[in-house]
């Protein structure tokens, strides 16, 4: 879950300039990818960890990752350590440089002092690329640390799509999508895998689905939204260290999931949860209204679509 908040702007002429619109008045920046090795065996590699809270070992209600709340302390803490295993197990089978993104809420949940030292943190929000930030900066592949499945899964801890204020499904070029897909599309456009996710079992099998051959590390069965079985810390610390030691092994010798493409123009429909959601949403240049919940729009390509999707969604009022 992303809690980005910009708040509105005035211009000289006075006109209340919203944030959809700041993002198409100026010039689009344009995202080139990086140049890359080829998808041979490999020597150095540099990871991106792109961490949410909902998948983190023994979360399972929002008080454990809402902010406000006296057990979001433990979990934010136990998060950091799901993290620090990730790095240690991809450091062992040869990863020499991580950057992790904290994706979770205000992008602040992270205990810097408490993250394994090898790794630059990107933390805070707004940023371009928010739960994927640094996916442009020339890394090799991605793991996804602490995932949750899509809104209305089933057996799915605190399943939800982006805001579970306000969004209800999201369709990626016509194909129903969570975080995990729209994350990894966003990473396949810079010719970066994912390599590996961690968290319950719904959102390893949506992972799969998107990505096959991804290296899974499931933390916890859901039996609904608000209970599972999980794991000992301990034991779930172990999982994640030998499934990222497998996946950047793999990945090291030539053996590993492909970048996950999106054909282009990329056409995202997302449906929220009230309609006056949808009657401040579509004030967005070149979005268009599907029925009263619905508004859909395109994109050249991932990155332009990641940015205006997080616009319709920061103007749904509610």
């Amino acid at each position: 879950m992303v809690n980005e908040s910009v708040p509105s702007v005035t211009l000289q002429v006075n006109h209340v300039v919203t944030v959809a619109e700041i993002v198409l008045a100026v010039p689009r920046r344009v995202y080139t990818k990086p140049n890359l090795k080829p998808t041979t065996e490999k020597s150095t590699m540099k990871l991106l960890i792109a961490v949410d809270m909902e998948g983190i070992s023994g979360v399972v209600n929002w008080d454990q990752v809402d902010p406000s709340h006296a057990e979001y302390q433990r979990f934010r803490a136990i998060m950091t350590e799901d993290v620090n295993a990730a790095i240690q197990g991809a450091a062992s089978a040869g990863a020499s440089e991580f950057v992790v993104a904290d994706g979770h809420w205000n992008s602040s949940n992270i205990l810097i002092e408490r993250l394994d030292p090898r790794a630059n943190l990107n933390c805070g929000t707004p940023s371009p690329f928010s739960m994927v930030q640094g996916v442009d900066a020339g890394v090799d592949a991605a793991f996804f640390i602490g995932y949750h499945a899509r809104a209305g899964s089933l057996n799915a801890i605190l399943d939800h799509t982006w805001s579970s204020a306000r969004v209800a499904n999201v369709w990626l070029n016509g194909r129903l999508t969570g975080e995990f897909g729209l994350n990894a599309s966003v990473c396949g456009h810079f010719d970066v895998p994912a390599l590996m996710v961690s968290g319950d079992q719904t959102v390893c099998a949506e992972a799969r689905d998107w990505v096959p051959g991804v290296e899974v590390a499931q933390v916890k069965k859901a039996a609904g939204r608000w209970s599972a079985e999980c794991l000992p810390l301990e034991a779930s610390r172990q999982l994640i260290q030998e499934t990222a030691e497998r996946a950047v092994r793999n990945f090291m010798g030539g053996k590993h999931p492909q970048p996950l493409k999106t054909g282009t123009p990329v056409k995202v429909k997302v449906e929220f949860l009230a309609t006056q959601m949808a009657d401040s949403s579509v004030i967005l240049p070149g979005a268009v209204r599907v029925d009263g919940r619905t508004v859909e729009f395109s994109a050249a390509d991932m990155p332009a679509a990641y940015l205006a999707f997080r616009s319709v969604v920061g103007l749904a009022l509610r």
